[in-house]
């Protein structure tokens, strides 16, 4: 059997939410991203919900799963049904000392950063590290509904000069 690892490519992250309306809400509505579907798992009593930046989303349901498996960058959501409503619960982001760090975060590029962060503030985003804060200036984090880390880089390709 052979494969071809120069048709490989990045897919998918998989993300565990509490509440997908909030989630949904912010990976769209404030970070930019489209909606491209969602499916449910019955037996497993649980939802995905795909995201990315793409240009348009396709009308059928097999087109918008395929162009969930097709495309990189998609940001994949899992809800569990029902942890939207039980009072305290979180998942691990992987940020949190107490239990260990594991996974670290996500990252967008925007093609201003001084001006993405002032948007994110004005609609009461939470950042963990603001560009003035810290050592590197040249990047941010702020928190999604479920406190996963998002990092946020000024786009070498629209500002000239390279993150780090």
């Amino acid at each position: 059997m052979t494969t071809d690892t120069s048709k490989y490519s990045f897919n998918h992250t998989m993300l565990r939410v509490k509440d997908p309306q909030a989630s949904v809400k912010f990976y769209t509505e404030i970070l930019g991203m489209k909606y491209i579907t969602k499916h449910d798992l019955p037996d497993a009593k649980a939802t995905l919900y795909f995201l990315a930046f793409v240009n348009a989303v396709p009308e059928t349901q097999k087109e918008k799963l395929r162009l969930a498996f097709s495309h990189s960058g998609v940001i994949e959501l899992l809800h569990n049904w029902g942890t939207e409503n039980q009072p305290g619960f979180a998942y691990n982001n992987g940020n949190k000392d107490d239990v260990g760090r594991g996974f670290g975060h996500t990252s967008v590029l925007v093609d201003d950063l001084k001006e993405a962060c002032k948007r994110l503030e004005s609609l009461g985003v939470k950042f963990h590290k603001k560009p003035t804060e810290g050592g590197i200036h040249t990047v941010a984090f702020v928190a999604d509904p479920d406190d996963y880390w998002v990092e946020i880089i000024g786009n070498p390709l629209y500002t000239g000069e390279n993150p780090l």
